[in-house]
């Protein structure tokens, strides 16, 4: 069996190669390089015969190291001509030797630039893993990149921006574009089969009821291509929410349904909109996390590791998340036990959040 393994990662590993040659001899082709390529050596190769065959007592290899450092314009001046035609020639090398140069040198710029405004403008593909997947953009999904860009594990991680917009919408490093709809096509050319989560923002150009659909239709795309991705939505509208969990999505938000009870919620306790808006962004203020037990505190009651966890890390312990069920026992008794494989929902007014867990944290 080991044997058929090498032998079968051998043959994949020549298969690589073949491919990588046929493209790089596919972009020698498209990009006229290789008739570049045989004016250079016609030059070279010329030069240093008319050079070996006028000047005295030069080697042909030396002739070639000649014409070479002459054609690209170096000149160390260790080998030079004395005859007229010597210099004749290695005038006319000269000579070309700017205008191959330049043209090689457009050449590959161009091909450069190409490439940019190609990824600029949403039309390349990437390899990219354990990345974040943003879907649509406005607004609201501007926040949503400003927010993971203030929170430490996600300041400069790959994210991926799939909308339809000419070109992408801001300057990051580690913002990478892709342009269209949420479609098998593009969502394969942002690499969906190895990232961690996919954020679905709804359409703002769509009324309620197409925006809903829309983004429930995004999700059954994203969850049959990668069942293990972690899959967030945002709805307009309640009644829709079993449809996206018929889609196997994670997570869904639905944006009236927030809205009504932070306003109900203000109505009653005045002010308590900013305490909230404040934990929930990472931009300023305390963040809302989840962390995983500390090992001292695994199996000990409530009470201990909410004082310990304050006293200790400065956190404040609001809820537990029981490790292998999706529910959250908020506010738990002061004599339950919590488990080491249990995970915290905390306060946390640390800037360095080292406990976090990652976007790609198991669900």
């Amino acid at each position: 069996m080991g044997y058929q393994t090498v032998d079968t990662d051998m043959r994949q590993l020549k298969s690589q190669m073949t491919d990588r040659i046929l493209l790089f001899w596919e972009f020698l082709h498209r990009e006229n390089l290789l008739r570049l390529f045989g004016v250079v050596v016609v030059l070279i190769v010329g030069g240093a015969v008319g050079f070996a065959y006028f000047e005295d007592d030069r080697s042909f290899p030396d002739a070639l190291w000649w014409a070479i450092v002459t054609l690209t314009t170096v000149g160390f001046g260790d080998i030079f001509p004395t005859s007229l035609w010597g210099r004749a020639i290695g005038g006319v090398l000269m000579f070309f030797g700017i205008g191959v140069l330049g043209m090689f040198t457009a050449t590959i710029a161009g091909v450069f630039v190409e490439k940019r405004l190609r990824k600029e403008r949403g039309m390349g593909s990437y390899d990219l893993e354990g990345h974040i997947i943003l879907c649509e953009w406005n607004d609201r999904t501007r926040e949503i990149l400003r927010d993971l860009r203030a929170d430490p594990r996600s300041s400069r991680s790959p994210i991926l921006l799939l909308a339809d917009v000419e070109t992408k919408p801001v300057e990051d490093e580690h913002l990478y574009f892709v342009r269209g709809e949420v479609t098998e096509e593009n969502l394969t050319r942002g690499c969906i089969g190895k990232a961690a989560t996919v954020v679905i923002v709804g359409d703002r150009r769509l009324d309620y009821t197409a925006r809903d659909a829309k983004a429930v239709l995004s999700t059954l795309t994203v969850e049959t291509l990668n069942p293990d991705v972690y899959s967030i939505v945002e709805l307009a509208n309640e009644d829709n929410v079993r449809h996206c969990e018929r889609a196997h999505a994670n997570e869904v938000i639905v944006g009236s349904e927030f809205s009504s009870r932070l306003i109900s919620s203000a109505t009653l306790d005045h002010g308590i909109t900013k305490i909230l808006s404040e934990i929930l962004s990472a931009q300023y203020g305390n963040d809302l996390i989840i962390v995983p037990v500390p090992p001292s505190l695994a199996g000990h009651p409530f009470l201990k590791v909410f004082s310990e966890m304050k006293r200790d890390q400065g956190m404040i312990v609001l809820a537990i998340q029981p490790h292998g069920r999706d529910q959250v026992v908020t506010n738990p008794g002061a004599d339950v036990l919590v488990g080491a494989d249990d995970r915290l929902i905390v306060i946390s007014s640390r800037p360095e959040r080292e406990h976090r867990a990652t976007p790609g944290s198991p669900r």
